[in-house]
């Protein structure tokens, strides 16, 4: 799959019918020969894109004392520790609804999982080491909450598919066509037999219809 492949098909994405808003740009793997059963087979990835993905990520921490100016002067909103106990079912769930990503102080994940972690485990919201959403007493924030708008998950359903958000429609082709090798290349170097366990490659709009990316080409 090279460059000239993916800017055809997000031409033929662009050509469909517009909608009244910004959608969302998706790509979609197709994989093959893999058993998900098997931990070395299984996808589970958090990626850093090289470019955002076109809307802002709502940042919420859940902090002590350690984060709590940072967290105030540059995220969203927060919670400190001294505060979770006057937070009822109602509020947390009202949380997990209105903020993207959660962040964790690593020194008081255990308060963190007896409050949050019902919730934001349905949610599929609880922070995660392998995302970077737990961090130390002494991180720099601002450096995490510019990687958290950046940041997406890779993962297998059961039909073997990968999807993931790349960017929006107003974004320029060339940064929506930067996301996608970017994936391509990461997927293709940690699959068990690289790039011959990608069947195709789509790509796609919210509201749009699949286009197949070198659909006349081996990719």
């Amino acid at each position: 799959m090279d460059k000239t492949q993916v800017l055809s098909a997000i031409k033929k994405v662009r050509e469909q019918p517009k909608k009244k808003f910004n959608q969302t740009f998706d790509l979609i793997l197709n994989l093959r020969n893999l058993n998900i059963k098997d931990p070395n087979q299984k996808v589970d990835h958090f990626v850093v894109l090289p470019k955002k993905l076109g809307r802002k990520r709502k940042v919420y921490g859940l902090v002590d004392k350690d984060l709590q100016q940072q967290a105030r002067d540059t995220l969203e909103g927060y919670s400190e520790k001294d505060s979770f106990k006057s937070l009822d079912d109602k509020t947390v769930k009202k949380l997990a609804k209105t903020y993207d990503v959660f962040l964790a102080q690593a020194t008081i994940m255990v308060d963190i999982a007896k409050k949050f972690g019902k919730v934001l485990g349905m949610k599929g919201k609880m922070p995660s080491p392998k995302a970077g959403q737990v961090i130390p007493p002494n991180s720099n924030l601002k450096e995490v909450y510019e990687k958290m708008q950046n940041t997406v998950r890779l993962v297998t359903n059961k039909d073997l598919s990968v999807k993931v958000p790349i960017g929006k429609e107003d974004m320029k082709d060339e940064d929506l066509i930067e996301n996608i090798m970017f994936i391509y290349n990461f997927m293709a170097q940690h699959l068990p037999q690289e790039k011959h366990n990608i069947k195709s490659i789509m790509i796609k709009t919210t509201m749009g219809q699949p286009v197949v990316i070198g659909k006349d080409e081996q990719i």
